[in-house]
């Protein structure tokens, strides 16, 4: 909906209200006709049930006025001596329109001087307001994000519990207007949609006071919807803007960029990209050794997030319980025996005696491991295994799982590029050639009708040779290169898809997916900040002390106030 279609409803529903509400004014000693005044109608009613007119701003926040709405409505019949539970549900159920009934109608209408709450309304109205603030932070200032997948491992790592400013980059009034306060998408345990499609709010941002810059960490919502199964092409779900599931990666490129990938390497309008020093980007090497590639060995240079293999062959139900958190994947050999995959950390040895299970680990002479160059350094300098080398694909190797999925262009995971970042107001030449690089902006995110007739670019009904675009792009990468679907795969992220700067890690769980009994917690990430140089420093210590601090203050006024 439009913000001209969101006034006419806005004119409509004012009528509405003087009709239903003037003869209740005129009782209360409010002239009637103020009930047809935008604005000052609310004011009036929170005057007359002895409300603070700053509620006035609540019942014009998307989302929040859906609580405080229905509460206005419920304290002002009972000034009016309508305070049964029927009332109450009436006039939630009928929208206010109820109201009219009170007006005209009912026998029982006059003015109470004072409203009583009993203490179940207390506590419930305690309970709203509380609702109400959460949301508001929620919405327009910090949202909690927790790191779902490896694409940013050794930068943010999978069990980090974030906070994320929604003022940095200027937070978004909510599209989605009907919706369930403090969830995303989705209501916990029923697992069902947590809001409904329409009506929507035009596309709305508050000011930020900071631009996305090279290698900022963003949270954004996915433009390609719901994701399913990572790398897989599957009939996407259609959401709303604000409902997308919530992604987080690295901008490399910004508006105004041109980002090419050689050989794996980033280059930014011609220069290697210089990521922050907190920033460890993970290749796929080949590790060879004749003698085997230990999986001992590489623990004990400090190296972590590879693949074991195990062999087990006495593997019961109750063992395969015991062991199922710690295995990424099984199968059963020709020798009735099961082939095992674990991270690198295997499965705990008090495990396996307790539950006598027959293990070895299958060594192999050639393993594939993702490394930062740092660990890829320590190995090469280390001589334990005869040669290590980075994996890349072949320049011209096309893989059409890889943006803009186009078989005429010979992109692939290590080769990409030359491409253009769009920024707003930015014009470029269309033709055949690179439209498939421009046409989900053009459609998808720019709202335009686009189609090929005759080897013609038809926008709108008319042919096109350029197109301006209507709002900033960014390119979206994860340091985890070979285990994160990113642009290189869907392309670009526009400006009104960003929902934040992650800022601070409040809380970091090891094992988080695992089972709670295998959580161990990170206390070196455990209140650390992020996006900062240097090696990221935990101030668990001082919120700690300053918790204690408090309380001795606590304790000392309160012991002071009863001397």
């Amino acid at each position: 909906m439009s913000l001209i279609e969101w006034f006419y409803i806005y004119l409509f529903s004012n009528i509405i209200t003087f009709f239903s509400s003037q003869r209740l004014f005129r009782l209360a000693g409010v002239p009637g006709w103020y009930a047809l005044i935008p604005l000052y109608n609310i004011i009036k009613y929170l005057d007359i049930i002895k409300r603070p007119r700053w509620w006035l701003i609540l019942c014009f926040i998307p989302v929040i006025n859906l609580l405080m709405i229905p509460v206005i409505w419920v304290e002002f019949i009972k000034k009016f001596n309508h305070n049964t539970k029927a009332d109450r549900v009436m006039v939630i159920l009928t929208l206010g329109i109820y109201i009219f009934y009170i007006s005209y109608v009912s026998k029982r209408t006059k003015l109470v001087e004072e409203i009583s709450f009993s203490g179940f309304e207390r506590s419930l109205g305690s309970f709203i307001f509380a609702i109400v603030i959460a949301t508001i932070v929620h919405n327009y200032f910090l949202q909690p994000f927790v790191i779902p997948t490896g694409s940013l491992e050794k930068t943010l790592r999978v069990g980090d519990f974030l906070l994320v400013s929604k003022f940095h980059y200027g937070a978004r009034i909510p599209s989605t207007v009907i919706t369930l306060p403090m969830v995303h998408d989705t209501i916990p345990i029923l697992k069902t949609r947590s809001y409904l499609k329409s009506p929507q709010l035009p596309y709305i941002r508050i000011p930020g006071f900071q631009e996305i810059k090279n290698n900022d960490i963003v949270v954004f919502n996915w433009p390609a919807d719901t994701v399913r199964r990572f790398f897989v092409k599957e009939k996407g779900v259609i959401k709303p803007r604000d409902k997308k599931s919530n992604y987080v990666k690295r901008a490399i490129g910004i508006p105004g960029d041109t980002v090419q990938i050689k050989e794996g390497l980033v280059l930014i309008n011609g220069k290697e990209n210089q990521l922050p020093d907190r920033a460890k980007p993970i290749f796929t090497y080949n590790i060879k050794s004749d003698g085997g590639v230990s999986s001992n060995k590489l623990i004990e240079l400090g190296v972590k997030g590879f693949i074991r293999k195990f062999i087990i062959k006495n593997l019961s139900q109750r063992s395969y319980e015991e062991i199922s958190n710690y295995i990424l994947n099984i199968s059963n050999t020709d020798n009735n025996e099961y082939l095992v995959y674990t991270e690198d950390t295997g499965i705990p040895i008090n495990i396996i005696r307790d539950n006598n299970i027959i293990i070895s680990e299958l060594i192999e002479n050639t393993k594939e491991i993702s490394l930062t160059f740092e660990d890829a350094s320590k190995i090469k300098n280390s001589k334990l295994f005869d040669t290590i080398f980075r994996v890349t694909q072949e320049k011209g190797a096309s893989n059409l799982n890889y943006f803009p999925n186009n078989k005429n262009f010979n992109w692939n995971n290590d080769h990409l590029g030359p491409i253009y970042i769009p920024k707003k107001g930015d014009r470029v030449d269309l033709d055949i050639n690179n439209l498939p690089i421009y046409k989900k902006i053009i459609k998808d995110y720019e709202f335009n009708d686009i189609k090929i007739l005759n080897g013609k670019i038809i926008i709108n009904n008319e042919e096109q040779y350029t197109y301006t675009f209507k709002q900033d792009y960014y390119w979206m990468m994860g340091d985890n290169r070979y285990n994160s679907e990113d642009s290189r795969v869907w392309g670009f992220v526009p400006f009104d898809h960003v929902l934040g700067k992650p800022v601070f890690i409040w809380m970091s769980i090891d094992g988080l997916f695992s089972g709670i009994q295998n959580w161990r917690f990170r206390w070196d990430r455990i209140f650390t900040t992020i996006g900062l140089d240097g090696k990221p420093r935990s101030y668990l210590p001082h919120f700690i002390a300053f918790i204690v601090l408090w309380q001795i203050y606590v304790f000392f006024k309160r012991r002071k106030s009863k001397s």
